[in-house]
């Protein structure tokens, strides 16, 4: 049977670096403030660089390392809320710049769970026999969708990318899946909305450019529905809790994935952690976090790892992955 197997894992962040000492300069905060409430110290923001910067970095490596032609890729998918363009989209950019010229292109919108939304869509491509390799890339420049004269969200986040490689094999690779939205909920993160400007268009103007969160809400769904689809993986998969090397939670705050941990009963340390470093880089936490934990050497072949993304629109995605 034909599944699909990771192949490396790859990161790119912007040299620049923010400590909250930094931000209580330009907003009413403080760091005691920021590191007691999301456990984030400091964060890497870009100073001249965009998202396609920043995953044609994280791409490069992938495939200097990997040993891959840029023509042998078949597939390119880019996780991103904070993309170049609206169009050309932001996997057509890297495409161009890496030679991949026999690949087709796309970015997904998911925003924190964007990352796995897209591993999930190319190992489908990938399965059904048309794509025999594939780049899968999680990128995010949030610093300039953030309002940085509000204090409840300019802390949060930060720039960065982070991606795999994915090929056609018949062991390892990506066992088991719990993907689910729910859009009855999703006002409780936006971002990017567009005033229709039309001199015919007769609504109520409004904008909402920069992210907006309810916090409570966020961390209220975050907390409930990942333990739910973690269990639902590890019971779907016939998987013991004790099978799992490590849990690499989306880096969206230290409380949330403190009580994700204990409603799970898993030992602290299953779980990877860098949030403190990085801050919370929405659809490239994941990626970032796999791309530290193999530079360290934290990933060995035969372990099965579980990754979760949670966030706008409302989304949440699980996966099982045995390196």
């Amino acid at each position: 049977m034909i599944i699909s197997r990771i192949i490396g894992f790859e990161s790119a962040l912007p040299p620049f670096t923010v400590t909250n000492d930094d931000l209580a300069k330009i907003v009413d905060t403080s760091d005691e403030w920021i590191s007691s409430r999301t456990g984030i110290r400091t964060r890497h923001l870009t100073a001249d660089q965009n998202t396609s910067d920043l995953c044609i970095i994280a791409a490069e490596k992938l495939l200097k390392k990997a040993g891959w032609a840029p023509e042998s890729v078949d597939l390119i998918v880019l996780g991103s809320v904070s993309p170049d363009y609206t169009t050309p989209r932001t996997a057509c950019l890297v495409q161009e710049a890496l030679g991949c010229k026999n690949a087709f292109c796309f970015d997904l919108a998911a925003a924190c769970s964007g990352f796995i939304y897209s591993l999930s869509v190319a190992d489908k491509f990938i399965k059904a026999g048309g794509v025999k390799r594939a780049l899968v890339l999680g990128g995010e420049t949030l610093s300039k969708i953030t309002d940085w004269s509000d204090r409840s969200t300019c802390v949060l986040f930060g720039d960065g990318a982070g991606g795999v490689l994915m090929e056609a094999s018949e062991e390892g690779g990506i066992l088991c899946e719990d993907i689910h939205s729910d859009g009855s909920k999703g006002m409780a993160l936006t971002a990017g909305y567009r005033t229709n400007k039309s001199p015919y268009y007769k609504g109520e103007p409004k904008s909402s450019e920069f992210i907006d969160m309810n916090g409570r809400e966020v961390f209220t769904f975050a907390t409930r529905k990942v333990p739910e689809s973690i269990k639902t993986v590890l019971e779907k998969s016939g998987t013991a809790m004790e099978d799992i090397r490590y849990i690499v939670l989306h880096q969206a705050n230290t409380r949330i994935n403190d009580v994700i941990a204990r409603k799970l009963k898993a030992p602290a340390e299953k779980f990877f952690t860098n949030i403190d470093r990085i801050g919370n880089t929405s659809g490239a936490s994941v990626p970032i976090a796999l791309a530290e934990m193999n530079e360290k050497g934290l990933l060995k072949k035969g372990d099965k790892i579980l990754i979760s993304g949670f966030g706008g629109g409302l989304t949440w995605a699980t996966m099982l992955i045995e390196l």
